[in-house]
């Protein structure tokens, strides 16, 4: 005859505190998302899986966290599924109605992504990666998804960009060029600034899955540094790329509100109250130090600032 085993999680603490989060971190998956008319995206994610706990109870229920996980991302590479943050938002439900002690379950998950580009001059078909960013969050209320992407660039810091113009003209005018000519010249050819690799984040969080394509939301984010970059460069590529990224020099907070730009443009059909998050991190090539910059913003309140 089997014992029944005590449930040590279900009973009283010996400091009665409630937690926001209890959970399991780094379970990595295999979810396979489909496309219409293509073969399907393997990815492999990380997942994060947390729900509250009240004050209480001793702890939360790990294994059956586990099992609704692996349910839910077996059905995700059974089934067609065509939206990573549906598949977060699918688990935080299946979690808030498996926990009858919890009112908030969150799922968050991540990922490398290849993306195939075209060289800017050399047109030669290359690979990239990102950084797939989803995650959801069920409570009695509703369940809210997020979708995002966190990619690489190259930025220019137009500071540094602005000293080597000065001294550009300063040359020219004791080489005794003419004003115009200098005036033109620098206009033609961008000087010299420190450059840096730019690393952008941007999500977008709304009721139920937002109304964004995911492809378009990497091109937003790319678009928002000095330049985008290859992991193939021939010669005019590489030219290409300076001359691209010293003509469009942007400081660490220009990037951030260019991905506001980008979102306002590029998806009209979002709701108002869906929450935008931009981060812009620069590895400095001249200090020990990076720069920073982000926002956190419902998509209205950014509207009504860029049209003011």
């Amino acid at each position: 005859m089997s014992k029944q085993l005590p449930d040590v999680q279900a009973g009283q603490p010996d400091v009665t505190v409630g937690l926001s989060q209890v959970g399991v971190t780094g379970v990595e998956k295999l979810v396979k998302i489909a496309r219409p008319d293509d073969r399907p995206i393997v990815l492999m994610a990380e997942f994060e899986v947390f729900v509250d706990l009240p004050s209480w109870r001793k702890g939360a229920d790990m294994s059956r966290n586990m099992e609704v996980i692996n349910e839910i991302l077996e059905d995700a590479v059974s089934e067609p599924s065509y939206r990573v943050e549906d598949v977060c938002g699918d688990a935080a439900e299946r979690l808030l109605s498996r926990h009858d002690y919890t009112s908030r379950a969150e799922v968050s998950m991540e990922a490398e992504y290849m993306t195939r580009d075209r060289t800017p001059e050399s047109d030669r078909e290359t690979q990239g990666t990102v950084d797939i960013i989803a995650g959801a969050t069920a409570t009695e209320e509703g369940t809210r998804e997020e979708i995002g992407t966190r990619v690489t660039g190259m930025t220019v810091c137009p500071c540094s960009q602005g000293m080597s113009a000065a001294r550009a003209r300063n040359t020219l005018e004791e080489l005794e060029v003419d004003d115009d000519t200098i005036t033109e010249f620098l206009d033609r050819v961008p000087q010299p600034g420190h450059s840096q690799r730019g690393h952008a984040t941007l999500t977008v969080e709304s009721e139920g899955a937002p109304e964004v394509d995911l492809r378009e939301l990497i091109d937003v984010a790319r678009d928002s540094m000095s330049a985008r970059i290859y992991n193939l460069a021939k010669r005019p590529d590489e030219d290409h790329m300076t001359y691209e990224s010293h003509a469009d020099a942007k400081f660490v907070e220009d990037c951030v509100r260019a991905m506001a730009e980008g979102v306002i443009r590029e998806f009209p059909d979002l709701p108002d109250d869906a929450v935008v998050t931009m981060k812009q991190s620069n590895d400095e090539s001249i200090h020990q130090h990076n720069a920073h910059a982000e926002r956190v913003a419902e998509l209205g309140s950014l509207k009504a600032e860029f049209n003011g």
